[in-house]
């Protein structure tokens, strides 16, 4: 097959832009899919650290005498080795949004393949929902 010398270049152009696309207004942060997890989910891995070596075995919601929701999260070590991890819990409104009762971040030592149960307590009754969230330890 014979290739004129005028569509050599043409063709090259052509495969070249063929793998470029437009970005504009598509723009998202690396970590957009975190926080967006973080809106619906009720248990997030908040690093890479923690999404390999951390999962949770089941969550349970408590409603107390006097209104306030209480949370309890087991937490399963997925590694062969003692780790550390800090785990919180954010706790919302009907509407999704924070009442602005976060937890202070709580240091949890996970054994070999072992579970640990954490338990958070809203501080009113306004709670309707929560995200519990689970991080590395710093």
């Amino acid at each position: 097959m014979r290739i004129t010398p005028l569509l050599l270049p043409i063709a090259t152009l052509f495969l070249a832009l063929a793998g470029c696309a437009s970005h504009q207004g598509a723009y998202a942060p690396a970590d957009a899919s975190k926080s967006n997890q973080e809106l619906t989910a009720k248990f997030v891995l908040m690093d890479p650290g923690a999404q390999t070596s951390v999962t949770s075995s089941g969550l349970q919601e408590t409603r107390l005498g006097d209104g306030r929701l209480q949370v309890a999260c087991i937490l399963q070590n997925r590694e062969n080795r003692r780790i550390q991890v800090q785990a919180q819990c954010v706790f919302k409104d009907a509407a999704g949004f924070s009442t602005g009762d976060e937890t202070p971040w709580e240091n949890v030592i996970l054994t070999e393949n072992g579970m640990e149960t954490v338990t958070f307590t809203s501080l009113n009754s306004r709670a309707a929902a929560y995200t519990v969230r689970v991080r590395q330890a710093r």
